[in-house]
């Protein structure tokens, strides 16, 4: 269970640190505090990905659904070389996981 935030802390910066400040919250589409939360954690906040990439994605879950169905069938007939189709597929779902991360998970900052 997550604690209460119920500690208030009041930050002074001048216009040109807040002005980095606003504009990096707003590239990330995170609330200030959020964003703030994850410096302190060390976790560098990620900017948010641009407006299409959901519509990408969900158009190669629907692609990777269709090989799924397709390989299904394959493997039902034993028509195509299935080994090599599954081995495509599981690379397939790698990319799509890979870009995800890269794109939409904070990372940690290095030290």
């Amino acid at each position: 269970m997550m604690e209460k935030r119920n500690i208030e802390i009041k930050v002074r910066l001048n216009r040109k640190e807040a002005d980095n400040l606003f504009k990096r919250v707003k590239r990330s589409r995170l609330s200030r505090e959020a964003y703030l939360r994850h410096l302190i954690n060390d976790l560098v906040p990620q900017d948010a990905p641009p407006p299409d990439y959901y519509a990408m994605m969900q158009q190669l879950y629907r692609i990777g659904n269709n090989l799924n169905q397709i390989a299904q069938k394959a493997h039902t007939l034993n028509v195509i070389d299935v080994q090599r189709y599954d081995a495509a597929v599981a690379q397939f779902e790698a990319t799509v996981k890979k870009i995800t991360e890269a794109v939409v998970c904070p990372r940690p900052i290095k030290q």
